[in-house]
């Protein structure tokens, strides 16, 4: 028998990726969801998640912070829950936007679910295909390695609020 046909070597498939959100998708989602439950808002004001709730209040979203370390306080004048099944039910959430690491999106995903989220949208750099999956069967939509900040200031003209628009057409760097 062949190495290769040897029942003792098995090998290894790829994981079935699933794919994100699409730009149209993300634009429909960011155009008709309105109130975003950021789950690991900081309270530092230097903290990527911070600024984008900031940049998503200015743009007329509403915010509800989530995160166990400030939950009864506020943050940017919200009050702040420990989790997303202690926001009240009346307070619809349409996006669950997770500023947590990859590992940390299992039980944000249950949450989301059961709140009845519209959207699981994970951060940049956070890539969770196995929740994906389970948030997609269950009628979630599912964007992945996004800032929802960045989309939509992609799709709505607001990239020149970090600088982004320099006026420059090219990226190849001048040589003085």
């Amino acid at each position: 028998m062949s190495e290769l046909n040897s029942p003792a070597l098995s090998v290894d498939t790829a994981p079935v990726v699933v794919a994100t959100a699409g730009a149209y998708e993300r634009l429909r989602i960011l155009t008709t969801c309105k109130t975003i439950a950021m789950v690991g808002l900081s309270g530092n004001p230097m903290r990527p998640s911070h600024f984008a709730a900031i940049y998503m209040l200015a743009e007329g979203y509403e915010v509800i912070p989530v995160n166990p370390r400030y939950a009864g306080e506020t943050i940017l004048g919200q009050t702040v829950y420990a989790s997303l099944g202690d926001i009240p039910p009346e307070r619809e959430v349409d996006i669950v936007d997770v500023f947590r690491k990859p590992s940390d999106v299992p039980p944000v995903a249950k949450q989301a679910i059961a709140i009845g989220a519209k959207v699981l949208w994970m951060q940049l750099g956070v890539v969770n295909q196995e929740e994906a999956h389970k948030a997609r069967t269950a009628g979630l939509e599912v964007v992945m390695d996004r800032c929802v900040k960045i989309e939509h200031a992609r799709f709505f003209g607001g990239l020149n609020l970090v600088g982004m628009n320099t006026g420059v057409i090219t990226a190849r760097r001048r040589i003085v």
